[in-house]
Parts: C-alpha cells; sequence; structure tokens
C-alpha cells in the first residue's frame, strides 16, 4: 500500500495525477479536515466524476467545501474497503453517510453469563450478549417476554449468584428458577435458555411438540391444571407467530434491505426474516453525497459491526450492476471480520422482489414522514450553498404580480418556513398608485415598497430570502426599493420559460438541475404565490362582473350597485330575493328592483 498526497494547484487539475488504480479518496477542506472518504476502482475515474458538468446539487455542495484531496493506492478493491471502513471509524467525515434511526425499537437480551438472564432493552452491549428483534410492536415484545417467564422461568435476580438455604416467593409460584437455592442445574437452565432462542428465532414447531406431548402426558397422570397451563402456552405460542405480517415458509436466516433514495436524501429499512416470519423491521435515514456503490456498503457495515448479528442470507433492494459490484467484497468482510459468512445477493425471486419492494415503500414512507416533521432543512442547506445566501434560508417570502383583463393589478406573498407553506403569513395587496395601468415592474416596486417599509420599521421580521416570479427586470426593480430601504436581503428571481434562477448584479442566469431539492424548493414558493395571486384575481373578476351586470340596468350606478353587493354578497342571493326585498335594502324603487333581479337572473340562466 502506498501514498500520496496532491500538489495543490487545484483539486479539479489535480486529477490528472491520479493513478487508474483501486484505492480511497480523502476530500478535506481549508482547514486540512477530512470532509469525505470515498473507494474506488479507479481512483482517476471516480474522482473525476465529482467534476462533470452533470453534477447534482448535493454534489455541488459537497465539492464547494473541498480544497484538495489526498488518495491512497490499495492492491485491489477489497483492501479499498477495508480502508474506507477504518478511515470513516477514524475521522468520522462529514459528508459520509451517518445512520440516524427512524424509530429506535426495544429487543430482548439474552445475557452473556454462566446463568442468563432475559430483559427488554434499547441499548446494544457489546459483551457477547444475544439479541433478538428488533421489535416494532412493543406489546408483541411484552408478550414474548411473559410467555419466556411462564414457559422458561429463569433467576430474578441480577448480578454474582448468591446461595441461599430457601428459594424466593417468584419460585412457588413459577416465576423463577431458584439457582440461588439450588433447585435448577446449569444443564436444565442451559435447556430453557435454548428453548427461549429457538422461540425468539420463530423455531416454535419443535417446541410446540414438545409442549404438546408434556400436555398429553400431564393428562394421562390426571394432571389436568398443569394439562391446562400447557395448552394455553401452546395457543400464546401459536398466537404471537400468526402475529407476524409477512410469512414465506422458507427456513433460512435472512435480512431484506430495502432503499429510497430522493433529492440528497436515503431511507433504508431492514427487515428481519428468522424461520419464514418477519420478525422486526428497522428504518434509518441520512444524508447522502456519493452514489449507491458508496453509501450501501458504509450503511451494511456500520450497522452489522453495531449488530454483532449477521444473517445467512442479505438481500438488497439495488441496481443488479450495485449489488455485482459490492456483494462479493462485503461478503468476504464479513467473513473475514466477524467469522460469519453472509451472501449479499439481489433479489432473484418473485418472492424476494416481493419483500424488498415491501422494505423500500416503508423506506418511502419513513422519508416523506420525516421531511413532513422536520421542513426540508438539507434542501434549504443546498439552497444556501447554490446562492451564496449568508443564512440558511429559513423564511422565504414570495411574490406575484396578477391583473383581471388588463384591469385590477393585484399582488400576493407567500411566506415559507423551513421549506414548507406558512399560510397565516400570507399577503393580498390592491395596487394602490398605479391608476389601474398594467406595468409589473412598478407594480412589483410597490409591492416590495410596502411590505419591506415595514421590515425598516421593524414592525415585521425579516425574511432570509425573497423570491419573485419573473426574471431580470423583476430583480431589478424590487433591489431598486430594498437599496432605498437600506435592506440587505437577498433577493432571487425564477422565470418560468427556462426556470433560470436570476440574482441581482449578475448578467448569466443560472440553472440547477431539474429535479434537485433547492429548484424544486423555489418552483413551490413561485407556484404557491402564483396560486394564491390567481385566486385573488378570480375574486376581483367575479366582483367586477357582479357590478358591470348591476351597472347595466337603467338607474343603477356605482354607488347603488355597490350598496346591493354590500347587502346581498353576490349575485345568486340577488336573483333568489324578491324586488320588495331588493327595493327595500338598497333603497331603490320597485321597478327598478324587478328590474335588477330580472337582469340577474337573464345572466345567471345565459352563463350557465
Amino acid at each position: 500500500m502506498k501514498k500520496a498526497s496532491v500538489q495543490r494547484p487545484s483539486a479539479k487539475e489535480s486529477v490528472a495525477d491520479f493513478p487508474r488504480e483501486p484505492g480511497v479518496y480523502l476530500m478535506r477542506n481549508t482547514s486540512d479536515t477530512i470532509i469525505y472518504v470515498g473507494k474506488a476502482k479507479n481512483l482517476r475515474n471516480r474522482v473525476r466524476s465529482y467534476f462533470g458538468r452533470d453534477k447534482d446539487a448535493k454534489t455541488t455542495v459537497l465539492m464547494s467545501k473541498v480544497d484538495h484531496i489526498d488518495y491512497v493506492v490499495c492492491t485491489s478493491e477489497y483492501e479499498a474497503l477495508l480502508l474506507e471502513n477504518n478511515l470513516i471509524k477514524e475521522h468520522r467525515p462529514k459528508y459520509n453517510i451517518n445512520l440516524k434511526d427512524g424509530k429506535t425499537y426495544p429487543v430482548i437480551r439474552i445475557t452473556n453469563e454462566e446463568y442468563p438472564r432475559v430483559f427488554r432493552t434499547r441499548y446494544v452491549v457489546q459483551d457477547g450478549s444475544s439479541y433478538f428483534g428488533p421489535f416494532p410492536n412493543v406489546h408483541q415484545i411484552d408478550r414474548y417476554l411473559e410467555l419466556i417467564e411462564k414457559i422458561f422461568p429463569l433467576r430474578k435476580c441480577r448480578g454474582p449468584i448468591k446461595k441461599k438455604d430457601h428459594p424466593c416467593l417468584y419460585y412457588h409460584i413459577g416465576r423463577c428458577a431458584a439457582v440461588c437455592a439450588g433447585k435448577t442445574g446449569h444443564e436444565a437452565y442451559a435447556k430453557r435458555i435454548e428453548g427461549i432462542r429457538k422461540l425468539l428465532s420463530g423455531e416454535t414447531k419443535e417446541l410446540v411438540a414438545d409442549l404438546r406431548r408434556d400436555m398429553e402426558r400431564a393428562v394421562k397422570d390426571l394432571k389436568f391444571e398443569l394439562a391446562a397451563d400447557l395448552r394455553d402456552n401452546i395457543a400464546a405460542i401459536e398466537n404471537t407467530q400468526q402475529e407476524q405480517q409477512v410469512v414465506d415458509f422458507d427456513p433460512d436466516v435472512r435480512d431484506y434491505l430495502g432503499i429510497y433514495e430522493r433529492d440528497g436524501l436515503v431511507s433504508m429499512t431492514l427487515f428481519h426474516m428468522r424461520a419464514g416470519k418477519m420478525l422486526g423491521t428497522e428504518a434509518f435515514h441520512s444524508d447522502i453525497y456519493g452514489d449507491a456503490e458508496d453509501y450501501i456498503p458504509q450503511f451494511l457495515i456500520q450497522y452489522y459491526s453495531a449488530a454483532k448479528q449477521w444473517p445467512e442470507k442479505l438481500i438488497v433492494g439495488a441496481e443488479r450492476e450495485t449489488i455485482n459490484a459490492v456483494g462479493p467484497d462485503l461478503t468476504q468482510f464479513f467473513y473475514q471480520e466477524f467469522g460469519e459468512k453472509t451472501d449479499v445477493l439481489f433479489p432473484e425471486s418473485s418472492r424476494d422482489s416481493s419483500i424488498v419492494n415491501l422494505a423500500a415503500e416503508n423506506a418511502r414512507r419513513d422519508l416523506d414522514k420525516r421531511v413532513r416533521e422536520q421542513g426540508n432543512l438539507p434542501g434549504l442547506e443546498e439552497l444556501q450553498q447554490v446562492l451564496s445566501l449568508p443564512d440558511l434560508p429559513l423564511r422565504i417570502e414570495g411574490f406575484d404580480i396578477a391583473h383581471v383583463d388588463g384591469r385590477h393589478p393585484v399582488a400576493s406573498l407567500v411566506s415559507f418556513a423551513n421549506g414548507r407553506p406558512d399560510k397565516s403569513n400570507y399577503r393580498r395587496f390592491h395596487m394602490r398608485t398605479l391608476n389601474g395601468q398594467i406595468d409589473d415592474f412598478a407594480a412589483m416596486r410597490e409591492v416590495i415598497a410596502r411590505r419591506y417599509t415595514r421590515v425598516a420599521n421593524n414592525e415585521v421580521p425579516a425574511p432570509d430570502l425573497i423570491m419573485i416570479d419573473g426574471g431580470k427586470g423583476q430583480v431589478s426593480a424590487t433591489m431598486q426599493i430594498l437599496r432605498a430601504l437600506e435592506l440587505s436581503i437577498p433577493v432571487v428571481g425564477l422565470a418560468k420559460k427556462e426556470e433560470e434562477l436570476f440574482l441581482p448584479g449578475q448578467s448569466d442566469s443560472i440553472r440547477l438541475p431539474e429535479g434537485s431539492e433547492p429548484l424544486r424548493i423555489l418552483q413551490a414558493v413561485r407556484d404557491e404565490a402564483h396560486r394564491f395571486a390567481t385566486t385573488f384575481r378570480a375574486g376581483l373578476q367575479s366582483a367586477d362582473f357582479s357590478l358591470q351586470t348591476l351597472e347595466s340596468v337603467p338607474g343603477i350606478g356605482p354607488t347603488r350597485s355597490k350598496r346591493l353587493i354590500e347587502k346581498f354578497v353576490n349575485l345568486e342571493a340577488i336573483a333568489k330575493a324578491t324586488p320588495e326585498m331588493i327595493a327595500a335594502e338598497a333603497k331603490i324603487p320597485y321597478e327598478t328592483a324587478e328590474a335588477v333581479r330580472d337582469a340577474v337572473r337573464d345572466s345567471r340562466s345565459s352563463a350557465e
């Protein structure tokens, strides 16, 4: 193994000197801190891919932090996998996969003692103890523990066993082995532990058969109370096993990994299959800055190194090419590091595919739930990097201008908090200074002036980013007002035609990859501002139509038409009213009221 450091022209220029051999690359920032570690079959090709034009927003964020890159040449891809794992453990780079539990499920622990104890825990201690689970359903784990206490009573006391002359009360009610009093020997105790292992592993066929034989023997010996207890125990075991949601009758010890990846985020769900039944699930999520060949091995090594339990087969829901690339090295890693053979496989059968797909669907739901609950902070971080914003854009205010058939210009303001709509802070504006003229730039200047004068006067807080629906002209109009108010608030324009971003003072637009999270956030703000303005416009258009209809009646001018709308709200109510009611409410002659009612009914029938 040989090591070399990249000389510093620039990180991109230095890639030309990278070897075309397997190895590990270490991305460092200006402080020489390792921020990302990756392995490669071909170092030059792999690292060069980070500088391609079509890199996604996540990669853009990562590379903006990289000052220089070191590499270590290895003799094989497997050696690179080992080195990558060791370096990640040692340096804990910020941008490598960092497992976060979607939920922390409890497990059942069998302690590593001469006379083991069995109990529920959420913590894994690497002392040789055995763990079963995890159990998403807490009630299920309680039923297992209750069964264990009834069928395989163990010692109740903790710590070293102290000899006693008489057993405790728990022994007399059948809930303790009374090892301390010599009531249960080591061989009999070990047999109970083996029975517990079979129960928790789903290997209940032989266990139930033994209990049935004991029950039948108890009946023959006329021990009906004991036979009834054994019958109830058998029923409890069978009911517990029937609660499993996935059954496929394969005796292999298997785990299934379902993966759902979106916009630089990944959620992974593990299904644990034992004796044909799904005994537990676990969900994890993380930001990702590499591809599947990077983060899948990193995740699996981290997870199984901590778990200290390995399946015979691990079926992974990824592309076949990815599994072919990472599977053999992972299998070798598990065997050489832990002495356990685990085949890492692509789902070949329809059975395996269906279970992997179910795990992937659970992963998707976990990711969607996380995004809903926490907001879209990873996307906002990327947006901050792309736009070079001084602060994370936790609050974004977006504006759109609309008008009704060339009249009544209006504006909408929408507010997003943590990447999600904050409808309590939406606002609508009638234009006051345009005298009915249509001038989008002037309208933008007016609404920005009205909104951010309040910010300048400390009446409302300033947002972290202003997003304008439009291009250079709208951005320039906005900046004129902000400068006049002496406010320093970042502004970006989003032009719908080509989905280009425009920043103040920059002649060239920015184009983000379609579907990237920063673009999706800005599009959501833009579309919501447009929707909010459109509903406002539609209401004004309806009111405008109502006034035109009323003013078409002889004797009804602007004053009387407005009075009618104030009293009846809309044309539908006027159409249902009698002439007497219309005359009384609007204070107009009966004949005029009758003409109003007839005109409104005619307009409604023609519209229908």
